[in-house]
Order: C-alpha cells, then structure tokens, then sequence
C-alpha cells in the first residue's frame, strides 16, 4: 500500500519574513477531502563542530518563542537559492568564527513534518581553524565548547532539548569512534 494524500487546492492564510502558512485541501487514501495546513520555511542547517580536544562547538542564545536560553549547534536558515552546504559553512563562521577544513553531510532532519515544510540539513566539521565570529545584526550568539562525553550526559539529563541539535548529535555518534565502544 503507498501511504499518499493528493494536494487538490491551496489557499495563501499568511507571508511572513520567514515563513508562510497555507491551507490545503487534501484527497485521502480513502477518497476522503480533509484540510491541511502547512507552514512553508526556506530549510536551514546546522553543524556539528567538534575540535581536536574532543570538545564539540555549541552557541548560547535566547530564543523569543519559548522564552528561554538554549545551548543549540550553530545553525540558521537557507538564504533564497543557496547551496545548503554553503549554507552550512557560513553559518558556522558567522556565529562561531570557526572555519572546518573537514567538512561533510549527515543528511537532513524534518522539524515537526506534520506541519513544518522545513528541511534542515546537518553536517559534521573537524579540523577547525579560529577566526573571529560575525554574527548577523541583531543576532546574539555565545560559543561554548562541551566536551562530547558531556554533551551525551547534558543529552541524557534534558539540558539539550533543541530538535536539530539532538538530530545532529545522534547523526555524529555514527562518525565518531569514541561514540562507538
């Protein structure tokens, strides 16, 4: 059986600067009609930046939403057009000042893809080279080095609860070998 609903019509609710909603109408497997809504975003990235130490690279940030501070890797949103991979390597020099000489794919996460159109690609840098960080206007970010072993354990307590660091933190573990014993 091949789980697929059919899009019938679409309906603009909402464009905003980041995302925009729209609803749907939608043909079940059952020939049903049912409603969808769906909030569109460009995709974004994020990176598992992990240094010679063993130490992994996170940013401290206040996120509106939730109200809260989080410890997230660094990650942000495709720009129109762009290459998630440059994406990738910007964001990381842009909220960190770290350039990877090692750089490479872990595939991608979907957000919440009951309701999220968004894709956020991950990716794994080592080799880092420091350089000074460049974060966007009004953007205000910390690095903070977490050694991984750590990093599990603040994982375990639920001091990391950021979906696309979780996402990238499990991908890592593949890719590290002292993730493996």
């Amino acid at each position: 059986m091949e789980f697929k609903e059919e899009m019938i019509s679409q309906e603009r609710v909402y464009n905003g600067i980041i995302v925009n909603v729209r609803r749907d109408k939608a043909r079940l497997m059952d020939g049903r009609v049912t409603n969808r809504e769906v909030v569109e975003h460009p995709g974004g990235v994020a990176v598992f930046a992990m240094d010679s130490q063993g130490r992994v690279a996170l940013v401290r940030q206040f996120r509106y939403p939730i109200g809260e501070e989080t410890l997230e890797l660094p990650a942000g949103k495709l720009e129109p057009g762009e290459d998630p991979r440059e994406s990738g390597l910007r964001e990381l020099v842009e909220e960190t000042g770290l350039v990877p000489k090692t750089f490479r794919s872990m595939g991608l996460s979907y957000s919440s893809p009951g309701i999220f159109a968004e894709r956020i690609y991950l990716f794994f840098a080592k080799d880092l080279v420091q350089e000074a960080p460049r974060p966007d206007d009004g953007e205000f970010v910390e690095t903070v080095w977490v050694p991984y072993q750590e990093l599990l354990e603040m994982v375990r307590q639920g001091k990391i609860q950021d979906g696309k660091t979780l996402a990238g933190i499990l991908k890592a573990s593949f890719l590290l070998p002292e993730a493996q014993g």
